[in-house]
């Protein structure tokens, strides 16, 4: 019998609720791993075990842009997390007067008392690089900070952002259990044709360098488009650099740069898998990441990576990428000519990255989030 089953028997009984809030509105990330998180879990252990706040039987198609929810029960669910928030009606002590496990979200600021608390934390970026943040940002990272030093255990999602956390937040390491999240199922199996159709659709003729993320300072932009203006003229005319991402905060610097490439705004989630693995380069300066979704993507994708040395991303490529430091236009552009002009590299990177996003599943991450369940309520 594995593992996972008997997790799941052990929970027959208990409920967990979590605050499912975020997959309400736009958000990237975050609604990322709650989306895939809530569905495996509930396969793992049954939507009995697991509930949501507001109530979500069934998850819609997943995007960012919006919520994966109806307008009724989006509306509803919006409705009922802001008197949570801004009134003194002890509405989640109602809904979840029966649950033994409340798992907040990063938005929630009166969660119930009698549940044992627990939350996922993804990043300290907050902490570590407040200038590269909104003043919006950082008034709800000092609201986080109260729910992390009152809950009775924390999920991170990385090595890196379980010490920054210990070390940030002086919160007792064996409070915080690490749970890797996992990496869709599609972004291993991208069939030929997905990827054709995706190169006709965004008109990607030649072969490209692809960078994803929302177009904000922490993602580092700006040094990637520096870095591939200065490689030599015969690379540049024989790969086109692309970004897809929405533009965030901070940005009209940046977006202003945008028209010297191939700039595609935000793309629907269903093509993300094929773009990744039509590109022939992932490129991923970031300056500081949790976990660092869109590396994990592009090796199981198979393309090789460019990515920074520093936060969880040396912990998630491995040796399965070229590691830069991400201060450095050298250092990025050397890497970018070193792969550009090794096709036996890239396809030794790739077939490396393939193999080390094999650890990050789902399945794994649900099954271990059930054992911190079962450990923290009994």
């Amino acid at each position: 019998m594995s593992t996972p089953h008997r997790v799941c028997c052990t929970l027959k009984h208990m409920r967990v609720i979590i605050d499912a809030v975020p997959l309400l509105i736009r958000s990237a990330g975050v609604k990322n791993y709650l989306y895939h998180w809530i569905t495996h879990l509930r396969r793992e252990a049954g939507a009995g075990t697991i509930r949501t706040f507001p109530a979500l039987p069934a998850l819609g198609a997943l995007t960012h842009e919006g919520s994966v929810a109806g307008r009724a029960r989006t509306v509803f669910g919006l409705g009922a997390f802001a008197a949570a928030n801004h009134t003194p009606l002890p509405v989640l002590d109602w809904l979840a007067a029966r649950a033994d496990v409340f798992h907040a979200s990063n938005l929630l600021r009166h969660p119930p008392r009698r549940p044992r608390l627990t939350t996922t934390v993804y990043d300290m970026t907050c902490r570590l690089l407040p200038e590269l943040h909104s003043a919006a940002n950082l008034r709800a990272d000092e609201s986080f900070a109260e729910l992390l030093r009152r809950a009775d255990g924390l999920i991170a999602i990385s090595e890196s952002t379980r010490d920054d956390t210990v070390r940030m937040m002086r919160v007792p390491a064996e409070k915080i259990a690490v749970v890797y999240p996992g990496i869709a199922e599609e972004f291993f199996s991208v069939a030929p044709a997905a990827i054709e159709s995706v190169r006709r659709r965004y008109a990607l003729s030649k072969p490209f360098v692809l960078s994803v993320g929302t177009v904000e300072p922490r993602k580092n932009l700006d040094t990637l488009l520096d870095a591939f203006a200065a490689l030599p003229g015969a690379l540049r005319d024989a790969f086109d650099l692309v970004h897809a991402g929405p533009l965030g905060w901070s940005s009209e610097k940046t977006a202003a740069r945008l028209g010297a490439i191939r700039y595609l705004g935000y793309v629907p989630e269903p093509d993300i898998a094929p773009l990744t693995a039509a590109a022939a380069v992932f490129a991923y300066p970031s300056l500081y990441e949790g976990f660092g979704f869109p590396v994990a993507q592009a090796m199981a994708a198979g393309v090789p990576v460019i990515t920074s040395n520093v936060s969880s991303l040396p912990e998630i490529a491995g040796d399965s990428a070229l590691l830069i430091d991400p201060r450095s236009l050298n250092d990025l552009r050397g890497a970018l000519a070193r792969l550009l002009e090794s096709p036996a590299l890239r396809t030794e990177l790739a077939a490396r990255g393939r193999a080390r996003a094999r650890r990050f599943t789902w399945q794994a991450c649900a099954a271990q989030s059930l054992r911190f369940f079962t450990t923290l309520s009994g």
